[in-house]
C-alpha cells in the first residue's frame, strides 16, 4: 500500500516532466504506472484471500493516539483494483481525447492526485486519516470539474459545497466516535460494534455517516450536484462516475455495515432512500436527450440501487453490492468513454441529432450495445449477474413484512426504466439511416480503453465464479461471521430470475412505446431542480452576508476608520487598560536611549502625514520601520529587528513597483477637514494603544511558555537561536501550516500573473516600444507612468549586478547560521527576495540573471515537498510526524546541518516562491482586453473538429 501510494505520488510529481516531453501522450506512461500499481496490489491477493489483511502503521499524532495506519483487506482490495484499473483505462483514453498542443499537465496531475486520495480513503485504517483523504477527493474533484471552462465555476462550486458539507458531517462523526470510544482506530471500532451501539451517541454517528455518504454518492435530496458536474471533460466524468468520488460514499456505508446493518432504522433509511433515488434517477434519465446527461442521471440511479441493497445488510446483500460496484465501474466507464468518442466524431451528444452511426462506426456501436446490455441487466454480461444478486438480496430483506415487497417494487421499476433508457441510447444513436455518412471509425488507440472495459464485462459474466473468492472475502470483511453467497452466472430458476425477466418485459414495453412514453415523461411538471434551489439559497446567503457587512464596508480608509463602533471598541480597550494598570504601576520606564528614537519617530510620522509626494511618503514610512527595527535591536531582540528591517526593504521595493501604476502625488492630499479628523482619531488611537500596552503587558513577568523555551531549547535541540528553534522544531507543524497558506496565496498570484500577461505596466498613452519584455498580449512602454520609470534603469541595473551576488551570499550565510544565531530560512528568503525584487525594478521586467530565472511554482513545490519529506521521514523512522532525529547532524563549513536544516530549507523555498510570484505579478503588464491571450486550459467538451481533437490520430 505504501509502495502504491508512493508510486502514484511520484507519478503526480513527474507529470510536468512527462507532459513537457510527450505532451498529451504522457497518459500512456501514466497508465503503465497505474498498471504497475495494480500488480503491486495483486501481489498481496493470496494473503488477503487467506482471510488475512496487510497492515502498516506509523506514529502520527501520539498525544491523540492517532496513527498513519493503512490496511488492505478484501473490501479495500476490490475498491483499490477498481480505482487503479479504471484509472489506467482513463489515462490510456486521455491522449486521443485531448486536443493536441494544449497544456494537459494540470489535468494529469489532478487525476493522479485524485487516485491517490481515493486509494488513501479505501486503505485508511484510522478514521481521522479516512476523513483527510475523503476531503482530498472533494478538493480534487472541485479542481477537475472547475478547470473545464469558465462556465464550470458554478457547478464546481456547487459540488464542492455539497460534498464538503457531507465531509463536515463525517468529521463530526469521527470526533464523536473518537471521544466516546477513546480511539480512532477503524479496525478496533468495527471489531467491537457493541461499544458504539451501547453508547448514547450511536444513532447520532449513524445519521452523520448516512449524511456524509448521501452527499458524496449523490443521493436524494443531494443528487443535483452530480448531473451539473457533467461540464467536466469526459475523462474526468468517466473516472468520477465509475471508480472514484461517488464510490466513496458506497465504500463508507459498506465499511460501517458491521455496526449498523442489523438495525431497522439504518435498513429502512438506506433501503427506501436508496431505492427511491434509484427510481427518481432512472425517471430523470429517461427525460434527457443529451447522452452525457442520461449517463449522469443513470449514475444517480445505480448508486441509489447500491445504497438500497447495502441497507439490507445481510451477507448476500453486501456481496451483491460489491459485485454490482464492479459491474457498474466497467459498464459506466465504457459508456462515458464511448459518448466522448461519439461527441468528438459526430460533433453532438443529442440523440435527436444522431442516427445510423452503426453504418459508419460499427465497432463503437457494438461496444456501446455491450455496455448498455450490462447496465440493463441482460445476460451474459456481468451486469445481469449483479442485478440478479441484488434482486435476491431484496427478496430476503427480512426487517419488516412490508419492506421487502416495497423494495422489490422500487428496484424492478427503477431497473425497467434503466432498460428503457439503455435501449434508447443504443437505438436512437446507432439505428436508422445515417445522417453523417462521411464519418468513420476512430483510431484503435482511441477505442481500446472502452473495448477493454466492455470485453471484461462480457467475459466476467459467464466467468463470474472467478470473482467469487475476492467477493466472498470482501463480504466477510464487511459482514464478519456471515455466510456469503456463491457467486455464479446461473443459479437456476429462482424468484430473482423471475424479477429479472419482469424487468426485461417491462423495459421492452416502455421502449416499444417510447414515443408515447417520452411525451408522458416530458409532460410531467417537476418542482424546481435541486440545483436551482441550491443556487437560490446560496445567493440569498451571500446577500445576507453583504447586508451584515455593509455597515463596515467603505472604499475610503478614513471613512472606514472613523466609525462609532470602532471608537466604542477603542474606549472599551482604554477602560480595560486603565483597570488592568491599577497600582502598583509598573516601575520600569523608558530607557535613556529610547527617547531620541521616540522623537525621530514622531518627526517621521509627522512627515508622512504632511507628505504630498507618494515617493516621499513611502520613504518616510520605511524610515519609521527601520527605526522601530533599531528599537527592537536595542531591546535585545536581534531576530525580530533583522526580520523587520528586511521586510521594510522589501516593502520599499514592492511599493516602487506599485507606484509606477499610481499618480506621483497622493490624491486628496492637503484637504484640511479630512486631515483634522484623521489626526484627532490617530491621536486618540495612539493614547489608547499606549495605555492598553502599559496596562496589559507592562507588568507581566516572563510567561511560562517563554521560560520553558529559554530553559529547554538549547539542551533539547542543540540550537542557540530560540526563535528559530521554536519555528522549526517545537512548532514545526504550525510553521508547515502557515507555509502551506503562503503556497496557496502564491499559486493564486501565479494564476493572476498567467491571466494578465508578463512584463511592465504601461500607463495611459503608453504605446510600447523596443525592448519589450512583456508576455503575450502585453507591451512594455518606454514612457513614464506614475512616479517610476517603465524602462530599464541603468543605475538600478548596475546596483542589481553589483549587489545581487552579495545578497545571495548573505542569504546563504543567514540560512546556515539560523539554528544557532540570528537568521534562518525565513530571514534568508527575504534577502534573496529583495534581490529578485531589485531585478524586477532595474530591468522593468524579469532580469537576465540567475535571480530573474527563478520560477515561483517550482520553488513552491520543492519547498512544500521538502517539508513534507522531512515529516514523512520521521514517520518512517518510527517518530511522530515532523520530529527529526537529534542524532543526524553534520558539520558543513563550520555550520551544523541536520534534518531541521532541510525543513528550514523548505520554508526558505516557499517564502522565496511567494516573494518571486508577488514581485513578478506587481511588475506584470495589464494588457487590453484584445491582448489577453486565450485560455490555455485543457480541452472542454465543446465540439471541435475531429482532427483538432486528435480523434483520428494514428
Amino acid at each position: 500500500m505504501v509502495a502504491v501510494l508512493a508510486l502514484l505520488t511520484g507519478l503526480a510529481a513527474a507529470v510536468p516532466l512527462l507532459t513537457r516531453s510527450l505532451g498529451r501522450d504522457a497518459g500512456y506512461p501514466l497508465a503503465v504506472g497505474y498498471l504497475l500499481g495494480c500488480g503491486l496490489l495483486a501481489s498481496r491477493l493470496p494473503v488477503v484471500l487467506d482471510n488475512g489483511a496487510v497492515g502498516v502503521s506509523a506514529r502520527w499524532l501520539p498525544s491523540l493516539d492517532i496513527a498513519f495506519a493503512l490496511r488492505l483487506d478484501g473490501l479495500a482490495m476490490v475498491f483499490g483494483l477498481l480505482v487503479l484499473g479504471v484509472g489506467a483505462l482513463i489515462m490510456m483514453y486521455c491522449p486521443r481525447y485531448l486536443a493536441p498542443h494544449r497544456p494537459c499537465a494540470a489535468l494529469y496531475t489532478l487525476l493522479t492526485l485524485f487516485t491517490v486520495a481515493m486509494l488513501g480513503l479505501v486503505f485508511a485504517a484510522d478514521t481521522v486519516l479516512l476523513f483527510l483523504f475523503w476531503e482530498l477527493t472533494t478538493v480534487c474533484s472541485f479542481f477537475l470539474i472547475g478547470q473545464a471552462s469558465p462556465a464550470a465555476a458554478r457547478p464546481a462550486t456547487r459540488a464542492l459545497l455539497v460534498t464538503a458539507g457531507g465531509g463536515l458531517a463525517l468529521l463530526a462523526a469521527v470526533v464523536v466516535m473518537t471521544v466516546q470510544l477513546g480511539t480512532s482506530d477503524l479496525t478496533t471500532i468495527l471489531s467491537y460494534p457493541d461499544r458504539l451501539l451501547d453508547s448514547p451517541v450511536a444513532w447520532v454517528v449513524g445519521g452523520l455517516l448516512i449524511l456524509a455518504a448521501f452527499t458524496k454518492s449523490a443521493q436524494f435530496p443531494f443528487h443535483f450536484w452530480l448531473p451539473s458536474a457533467m461540464v467536466a471533460i469526459t475523462p474526468v466524468s468517466a473516472y468520477l462516475h465509475a471508480a472514484t468520488m461517488v464510490k466513496a460514499g458506497i465504500y463508507l456505508l459498506i465499511r460501517f455495515s458491521p455496526i449498523y446493518a442489523h438495525h431497522a432504522a439504518w435498513t429502512v433509511v438506506l433501503v427506501l432512500g436508496g431505492l427511491g433515488t434509484a427510481l427518481a434517477g432512472a425517471f430523470l434519465a429517461l427525460r434527457q436527450h443529451d447522452l452525457k446527461a442520461m449517463l449522469a442521471y443513470s449514475t444517480v440511479s445505480q448508486l441509489g440501487l447500491l445504497v438500497g441493497v447495502i441497507g439490507v445488510g445481510t451477507p448476500a446483500a453486501l456481496a451483491a453490492a460489491v459485485l454490482h460496484t464492479v459491474a457498474h465501474a466497467l459498464f459506466k466507464a465504457t459508456l462515458f468513454m464511448l459518448v466522448g468518442i461519439i461527441d468528438r466524431e459526430a460533433g453532438s451528444r443529442d440523440i435527436r441529432q444522431l442516427s445510423g452511426l452503426r453504418h459508419v462506426m460499427p465497432v463503437t456501436a457494438t461496444l456501446t450495445g455491450l455496455a448498455a446490455m450490462s447496465m440493463a441487466g441482460l445476460p451474459p454480461l456481468l451486469g445481469f449477474v449483479s442485478k440478479e444478486a441484488i434482486f435476491d438480496a431484496l427478496i430476503k430483506t427480512g426487517v419488516d413484512p412490508w419492506l421487502s415487497p416495497s423494495a422489490e417494487v422500487l428496484a424492478v421499476s427503477a431497473s425497467a426504466l434503466t432498460f428503457a433508457y439503455g435501449a434508447r441510447i443504443v437505438y436512437e444513436t446507432f439505428a436508422g439511416p445515417p445522417r453523417q455518412p462521411e464519418l468513420y471509425e476512430p483510431a484503435w488507440t482511441f477505442l481500446t480503453p472502452a473495448a477493454i472495459a466492455a470485453l471484461l464485462s462480457l467475459l466476467l459474466g459467464p466467468a463470474a465464479a472467478l470473482l467469487g473468492p475476492l467477493i466472498d472475502q470482501a463480504t466477510e470483511d464487511a459482514s464478519p461471521g456471515g455466510d456469503p453467497p456463491y457467486v455464479a452466472f446461473w443459479h437456476g430458476f429462482t424468484p430473482a430470475l423471475a424479477l429479472s425477466a419482469l424487468t426485461v418485459l417491462a423495459g421492452t414495453a416502455l421502449f416499444i412505446a417510447r414515443s408515447r412514453v417520452d411525451q408522458l415523461v416530458q409532460s410531467v411538471r417537476l418542482p424546481p431542480a435541486g440545483a436551482v434551489t441550491f443556487d437560490r439559497c446560496y445567493g440569498a446567503l451571500l446577500r445576507l452576508g453583504g447586508i451584515a457587512g455593509r455597515p463596515t464596508r467603505y472604499d475610503s480608509p478614513a471613512a472606514h476608520l472613523f466609525r462609532p463602533v470602532l471608537l466604542l471598541v477603542l474606549i472599551g480597550a482604554a477602560g480595560s487598560a486603565v483597570l488592568g494598570s491599577m497600582p502598583p504601576w509598573p516601575a520600569a520606564g523608558a530607557a535613556a536611549g529610547d527617547w531620541p528614537l521616540l522623537v525621530l519617530l514622531a518627526v517621521a510620522l509627522a512627515g508622512i502625514v504632511l507628505a504630498r509626494s507618494a515617493l516621499a511618503a513611502v520613504g518616510l514610512l520605511s524610515l519609521v520601520g527601520l527605526m522601530v527595527a533599531t528599537w527592537f535591536l536595542l531591546a535585545g531582540a536581534p531576530d525580530v529587528a533583522l526580520t523587520l528591517m528586511l521586510v521594510e526593504v522589501l516593502t520599499a521595493v514592492v511599493a516602487m513597483l506599485v507606484l509606477r501604476r499610481l499618480p506621483a502625488r497622493l490624491p486628496g492630499a492637503g484637504r484640511q477637514p479630512v486631515s483634522f479628523f484623521a489626526a484627532a482619531l490617530a491621536v486618540a488611537a495612539g493614547v489608547v494603544a499606549v495605555a492598553a500596552t502599559v496596562g496589559l503587558t507592562g507588568r507581566r513577568d516572563l510567561s511560562a511558555p517563554g521560560d520553558y523555551f529559554l530553559r529547554t531549547a538549547q539542551p533539547a535541540t542543540g540550537g542557540g537561536n530560540v526563535v528559530n528553534v521554536i519555528l522549526v522544531e517545537f512548532r514545526a507543524f504550525d510553521t508547515l501550516g502557515e507555509a502551506t497558506v503562503l503556497v496557496a496565496v502564491a499559486l493564486g498570484l501565479v494564476g493572476l500573473f498567467r491571466t494578465t500577461g508578463r512584463g511592465v505596466v504601461g500607463g495611459p498613452g503608453d504605446t510600447g516600444g523596443p525592448g519589450d519584455t512583456g508576455g503575450p498580449g502585453g507591451t512594455a512602454g518606454r514612457g513614464r507612468t506614475g512616479s517610476g520609470p517603465a524602462v530599464p534603469d541603468p543605475v538600478l541595473r548596475f546596483a542589481h549586478r553589483l549587489l545581487t551576488p552579495v545578497m545571495l551570499v548573505v542569504s546563504a550565510w543567514l540560512f546556515l547560521r539560523g539554528h544557532d544565531e540570528p537568521g534562518g530560512g525565513f530571514v534568508a528568503a527575504l534577502v534573496a527576495g529583495i534581490a529578485a525584487g531589485l531585478g524586477q525594478l532595474a530591468y522593468a521586467g524579469r532580469p537576465p540573471t540567475a535571480a530573474g530565472r527563478l520560477r515561483p511554482r517550482p520553488l513552491l513545490a520543492a519547498g512544500l515537498l521538502t517539508c513534507l519529506g522531512i515529516g514523512l521521514s520521521a514517520l518512517l523512522a518510527g517518530e511522530p510526524f515532523l520530529t527529526p532525529s537529534p542524532g543526524l547532524k553534520l558539520s558543513v563549513l563550520g555550520f551544523s546541518v541536520s534534518p531541521v536544516t532541510f525543513f528550514d530549507l523548505g520554508v526558505y523555498l516557499m517564502v522565496l516562491g511567494l516573494i518571486t510570484a508577488a514581485v513578478r505579478r506587481l511588475g506584470a503588464v495589464v494588457p487590453s482586453a484584445a491582448g489577453i491571450p486565450p485560455d490555455a486550459g485543457v480541452a472542454s467538451d465543446a465540439p471541435v473538429p475531429p482532427d483538432a481533437a486528435g480523434v483520428r490520430a494514428p
